[in-house]
């Protein structure tokens, strides 16, 4: 590796790569989501058929995938902005990715069931 490098393809590495695709992901979703409301003004039942799709349980897998994703990216965004402004920032940014992959796991977890209750139900029954 190049001297100078923060990273060195460790850590931080890892979360700016997490960060970028995640990133990316958001932005497809943004994209599709502007698509469909907009199928509404030209044709209705088009766009109902669409929405009628969202309610599966792979669609719903995803909007987990997209919550996950998300969380992540704000998380991430918020130890960016401590690294970048914090003189402190740097020497603990691995402390804090680690913080942020604990809160980001603990937090999916709590979101689990409300976000998969209808996928759940459908799957397993009461």
């Amino acid at each position: 590796m190049p001297a100078g490098t923060l990273y060195r393809g460790r850590e931080g590495m890892w979360s700016w790569v997490a960060h970028r695709v995640t990133g990316v992901l958001i932005f497809f979703f943004l994209l599709v989501h502007v698509l469909d409301t907009a199928l509404v003004r030209v044709s209705p039942q088009a766009y109902d058929s669409v929405i009628k799709t969202y309610k599966t349980p792979l669609v719903n897998l995803m909007e987990y995938g997209l919550t996950a994703a998300i969380l992540f990216h704000a998380l991430n965004g918020l130890r960016v902005i401590a690294v970048d402004f914090w003189s402190k920032g740097p020497k603990y940014q691995k402390q804090m990715l680690w913080s942020v992959v604990g809160v980001w796991f603990v937090t999916m977890a709590l979101a689990l069931y409300p976000i998969l209750q209808h996928t759940l139900l459908t799957w397993f029954g009461k």
